[in-house]
């Protein structure tokens, strides 16, 4: 909308009417309750803390320490911020001095 606007030197109404959009549509935006910050918070101390779980496992202990927190939620802000479980490396084998292999003498 603001490109039109720009560029053709259209109100936001007219350009919203030309587009066939509502105004509200244009206008809206999201604004999160200060509860998600809080939670964010605690979310980030717990993943800082067991740096092996996930969003599901942290859920878990949310609310074994009373939060009633929809996992969904646990879910959105702990990818907004940033978190996850480092993937495990494969372990190599153990380094050990090579010995020729063993050739039989005979039948057994």
């Amino acid at each position: 909308m603001e490109v039109m606007c720009e560029a053709k030197g259209l109100s936001q109404r007219r350009a919203c009417r030309l587009a066939g959009l509502s105004l509200s549509t244009c206008r809206y935006s999201a604004q999160r309750p200060a509860a998600d910050a809080q939670l964010s918070l605690r979310i980030t101390e717990l993943a800082l803390e067991r740096r092996r779980f996930g969003y599901r496992r942290i859920w878990q202990l949310l609310r074994r320490e009373g939060l009633c927190v929809n996992h969904k939620r646990v879910y959105r802000i702990y990818q907004l911020n940033g978190l996850s479980v480092k993937r495990r490396r494969r372990r190599k084998g153990l380094a050990t001095e090579r010995l020729p292999l063993l050739r039989p003498i005979g039948p057994i």
